[in-house]
């Protein structure tokens, strides 16, 4: 079974249906163990939603930007894990290959994702380096059979779970964003290991793992795009992943919103229904600018300003309206197990995965101030 991606309105019907059946009642568990069930994923690629954004001839759904929001945000709503592993494994995986691999790279790599036997993965984060891409210190070597790599990352969602890995590496600190070049790790590479897995505040059950790469030995046709192009590889994958992610930032507030009304509707007041509609304006802004951003991107249009800001207001809002949430439910909601507590977790994280808000606010600051007239030219669009 597979769900229409059009019209919208029904695709959002179904996927909710789903996971409200599917998903919901497992989200305290996968919180509360940190491990999301295999079968989750499954039932994911069962429905076809592993292959979003991907053409039909390569396995995929096809559909655009606004049928992964939209999917995205209801996954999101009932489990914040579960939507944020499948918007790395779409957005930040899938949608480079897609966009910068060869014709073996996609037929390889491109079927087996989009039908949910390989999960993808993207690593870029390093242990010494978080923000600043340009400063990896993971190299890579041309040897007489191909590529060497040697380093690590850090912070990789569904890093051991990854039957591939979109990784970069720099021949040459030296050199800067001109060193740096992007290749495709199976897993079962020699060398490449997967270390600790990270325990972390929220989006528990999402495997957060640092990966180690002690010479691993690839083919020259790892490579995905040209020498030096892999911070543009990235940063054109992040800017179209920040959607997604805004997206999942989404799901989590309508999540934390529900909470929230439900509580001032047992107990009504001016000032309960003061929060209530602050908090309705914050999520109606951002699912417009998220509805916004994700138009321009389907069209083809300059969208990395929208989804800079789409991303910066939609975090803002889930970690917002899950504060009011906890304070207007009361000491009920600190407890482990409370649905607002977790949401309250789960919304924390969405301020610095995918460029930290600060990254955002940089971003977007460097766009206006150079372009006065509002969106601006992209260069990954």
């Amino acid at each position: 079974m597979s769900f229409p991606l059009e019209p919208l309105a029904a695709l959002r019907a179904e996927v909710r249906r789903f996971a409200e059946r599917s998903i919901a009642p497992l989200a305290e568990e996968i919180d509360r163990t940190d491990r999301l069930p295999p079968e989750v994923f499954r039932s994911l690629a069962e429905q076809g939603l592993t292959g979003l954004g991907i053409p039909t001839e390569w396995g995929g759904r096809g559909g655009g930007t606004r049928a992964l929001s939209v999917v995205l945000e209801e996954l999101s709503r009932a489990s914040a894990t579960v939507g944020t592993d499948l918007s790395v494994h779409l957005s930040v995986c899938a949608a480079p290959i897609l966009r910068w691999g060869t014709e073996a790279q996609r037929e390889r790599w491109l079927r087996p994702l989009a039908e949910g036997r390989v999960v993808g993965a993207f690593a870029l984060s390093e242990p010494g380096v978080g923000s600043d891409a340009a400063r990896l210190a993971t190299r890579y070597e041309r040897t007489e059979n191909g590529i060497r790599l040697t380093g690590s990352k850090m912070f990789i969602t569904n890093g051991k779970s990854a039957g591939v890995v979109l990784a970069f590496a720099t021949s040459d600190p030296a050199r800067g964003p001109r060193g740096i070049s992007a290749f495709l790790v199976p897993r079962g590479t020699s060398g490449f290991s997967v270390a600790q897995h990270l325990d972390k505040l929220g989006l528990r059950g999402s495997e957060t793992n640092e990966l180690v790469f002690e010479g691993a030995e690839l083919p020259a046709d790892a490579q995905l795009g040209k020498d030096g192009e892999g911070l543009s590889i990235a940063l054109g994958a992040l800017s179209g992943g920040r959607i997604g992610i805004a997206s999942c930032a989404l799901g989590v507030a309508q999540a934390a919103f529900d909470e929230l009304r439900t509580a001032v509707a047992r107990d009504p007041g001016d000032d309960r229904r003061g929060r209530l509609a602050r908090a309705w304006a914050d999520l109606a802004g951002a699912r417009a600018l998220i509805e916004r951003a994700a138009e321009a991107k389907d069209a083809d249009e300059p969208y990395d300003l929208a989804a800079s800001t789409a991303k910066l207001v939609a975090a803002r809002a889930a970690e917002s309206i899950a504060q009011e949430a906890v304070e207007v439910i009361g000491p009920a909601a600190t407890r482990h197990g409370h649905p607002a507590e977790r949401i309250l977790r789960d919304a924390r994280v969405f301020s610095i995965v995918e460029g930290t808000t600060e990254i955002q606010e940089r971003i977007i600051g460097k766009m206006l101030s150079e372009n006065a007239g509002g969106e601006v030219p992209s260069r990954h669009a």
